[in-house]
């Protein structure tokens, strides 16, 4: 194998592909990087065997062939070197590196050893806006869970249905759940894992072309010139629409960035605090966001729109402050029932974007 290619685009294109590999693994293969030129473009794939990602670019091909390396330190390498042509040569398991007057030799091993993607057959295809699907999985996935015991819930509901499709992630303590009206499609169900579609939104521009593709067992989405292929999580998502109340006995309207920086403030005596809640004391006109911990105490007074008998209630300050960084509107509702019952946000007048916040106990 022998081809030269720009720095840039090759660095490029390792930075997604090797978000794939794992460095924690009985399996030495899986921390590589499969190269693989072809006519005139390289296949760079990583893979975990649960996601792989594969990014093609254009290269100055002279033979044919492919190679695993090293993922990290490959990667590594070539960042470091001078925003130059790159030569590389694979011969007798060594891969030789050559950009200006710099040469490394690093260790190859055969192609053949490295476990193969899975092919995902274009039959479940669907087209999607691709601005669309980056600001749902932006406004869900911070949502998921990440205690691996419960392994559902360290993925995202994915449901196509009515000419909606909807996103829904939650992790015992709070549920962000995401709709949008879509073309007519046909309808599916899957729980993607909460990584494959961190790395998808890294990889999602406005613009971008995108498709995705279903199997049983895997997905595949399509965007430009990567290609995302991850398993599905297996196992039933729970039932979400039993759990989110519909009747409440009050209701709070703030303006969203004012609520924000109230709650960031809030959050400066947590940073070296193991307390992680704060409290609101709400009456007609006004809220009243208090913290306390054994680094100070603060108090802040916001004016407010509120139907209801007045409430005080706790709630951890990080969980709040999560969907005030993804809400689109000016203004927010927080619907309420009393200091044990979840509470329901959304943004005002929308109501294809809800989030439920499960309060804390307060010790006062």
């Amino acid at each position: 194998m022998h081809f030269k290619i720009n720095k840039t685009t090759l660095i490029d294109a390792l930075n997604i592909s090797t978000k794939a590999i794992s460095n924690k693994t009985t399996l030495p293969i899986l921390s590589g990087v499969l190269i693989e030129a072809q006519g005139n473009q390289l296949n760079i794939i990583g893979n975990d065997l649960n996601l792989g990602i594969e990014t093609v670019v254009e290269a100055n091909i002279f033979e044919e062939g492919a190679v695993v390396v090293d993922g990290s330190l490959f990667t590594t390498i070539i960042n470091k070197l001078p925003n130059a042509i790159v030569d590389i040569h694979y011969t007798d398991h060594m891969v030789n590196i050559v950009c200006d007057d710099i040469k490394f030799d690093l260790v190859g091993t055969p192609a053949d050893e490295y476990p193969e993607i899975p092919t995902i057959e274009k039959q479940n295809t669907y087209t999607f806006n691709s601005k669309l699907l980056k600001n749902m999985i932006k406004q869900t996935l911070f949502a998921v869970s990440t205690d691996e015991a419960r392994p559902i819930l360290t993925g995202v509901l994915f449901k196509i249905k009515n000419n909606n499709l909807t996103l829904v992630a939650l992790d015992g303590y709070r549920l962000a759940y995401k709709q949008a009206a879509i073309e007519k499609l046909i309808e599916n169900t899957a729980v993607i894992p909460g990584k494959t579609l961190n790395e998808l939104n890294k990889i999602l521009n406005d613009d971008s072309q995108l498709e995705i593709s279903f199997t049983d067992k895997h997905i595949l989405f399509n965007v430009d010139h990567v290609k995302i292929i991850s398993r599905l999580l297996e196992g039933d998502f729970i039932n979400y629409e039993q759990i989110i109340p519909s009747n409440f006995k009050s209701e709070m309207i703030i303006d969203t960035n004012e609520f924000r920086h109230a709650i960031e403030r809030a959050l400066l005596l947590s940073i070296k605090s193991n307390k992680s809640s704060i409290k609101f004391e709400i009456d007609k006109r006004h809220l009243t966001i208090k913290s306390n911990s054994e680094t100070g105490k603060m108090e802040e007074e916001l004016k407010i729109k509120y139907n209801g008998e007045g409430l005080k209630i706790g709630f951890n300050p990080t969980y709040i402050l999560d969907v005030l960084k993804v809400i689109d509107s000016e203004k927010i509702k927080i619907n309420f029932n009393n200091n044990m019952s979840p509470a329901i946000i959304k943004g005002l007048g929308d109501d294809q974007y809800k989030y439920m916040v499960l309060p804390v106990r307060l010790s006062e």
